[in-house]
């Protein structure tokens, strides 16, 4: 048999690692997103409302919606919005993370095997899974921004037309056209610093927790590789995300939601670093973790739903353990 009958005889992910990789945790992020996307929208909401930048310029019109914690804010969007209402913005969310996690995991198992490399006995020190985890975290990010600004802006449609502002968009094709031709391409990675900033920060606590926890437990417990440690690494790896990435993912939804004038640039911020002072200036410290209880109830089963799916799916389709 020649080296090319030979090659086109291994199975898909043998040919193909990295592409077969990408699709896999593509399938698993969209599931978890699927899942969990309520409490996205419910965390998305909470951030930007009582926003001390928008009642100091005069920028909010009509009358705000008086939304209370997580679940009165969540029972009011149904009351209000409707059921369906919960999953707006859906649609580009799961593109989103058909970018992001497809290259965050790539990527940190690329720098994770090749360039940091492991021990011999196959651990991976913490300071290298922390610089794997924020690198791969912030690639992937990168990529998928401008799907992330869609997202943003299309979970707020239904507080703007409760305020009596018009909606900005009819569909997420729309959004896309629109916001590339009032601010152009540089309009689509509005806020990408600060987005990347964030999952720089949650990669840290989610790629690198469940790394580090699932093969300490693996090295040091009698646990073995299955569903049992990869539970316990993954609502690990929530938690430790969400306490790191909440203050990032405010400034940044604050940021990508906030009035651009025709050269797309920002109305009531201009970096994340006045975003962050306005913000603690004007509303308190604590401010920075408006939707953490949203953000932690979203990252704990969506880690939970995208590891233990993604451990499946590469074990169904003959790849190796994570």
């Amino acid at each position: 048999m020649s080296p090319a009958e030979e090659e086109k005889s291994l199975p898909l992910p043998e040919r193909w690692p990295r592409a077969s990789k990408f699709a896999l945790s593509a399938c698993a992020a969209a599931v978890a997103e699927l899942v969990t996307f309520p409490l996205d929208l419910t965390k998305t909401r909470l951030q930007v409302q009582g926003e001390a930048a928008v009642h100091r310029t005069g920028a909010a019109t009509g009358q705000a919606v008086p939304y209370r914690g997580m679940l009165r804010t969540a029972a009011g969007i149904v009351r209000e919005e409707g059921l369906g209402k919960l999953w707006q913005g859906a649609t580009p969310a799961v593109y989103r993370h058909i970018v992001y996690s497809g290259v965050r995991m790539v990527a940190y198992e690329h720098l994770r095997d090749s360039v940091l490399g492991r021990s011999e006995d196959e651990s991976f020190p913490f300071w290298k899974a922390v610089v794997g985890g924020m690198s791969a975290g912030a690639i992937g990010q990168f990529f998928a921004s401008p799907t992330d600004l869609v997202k943003v802006q299309m979970q707020m449609e239904g507080k703007r037309k409760l305020e009596g502002k018009p909606l900005r968009f009819r569909g997420v094709h729309h959004a896309f056209v629109k916001i590339l031709s009032e601010g152009g391409i540089r309009g689509l990675w509005a806020g990408w610093v600060p987005n990347v900033q964030r999952a720089a920060l949650v990669n840290m606590g989610d790629l690198t927790t469940y790394d580090s926890v699932k093969h300490f437990l693996l090295l040091n417990t009698p646990l073995a590789d299955n569903s049992v440690t990869h539970s316990i690494a993954s609502c690990c790896s929530g938690l430790v995300a969400a306490v790191l990435g909440t203050p990032a993912d405010v400034v940044k939804t604050r940021i990508m939601n906030q009035p651009r004038d025709k050269q797309g640039r920002g109305l009531l911020y201009k970096s994340s670093m006045d975003c962050l002072i306005q913000t603690v200036q004007g509303e308190g410290f604590m401010s920075l973790y408006k939707g953490f209880i949203p953000t932690w109830m979203r990252m704990a089963p969506w880690s939970l739903v995208f590891w233990l799916t993604y451990e499946q799916i590469r074990r169904i389709c003959g790849v190796n353990s994570f």
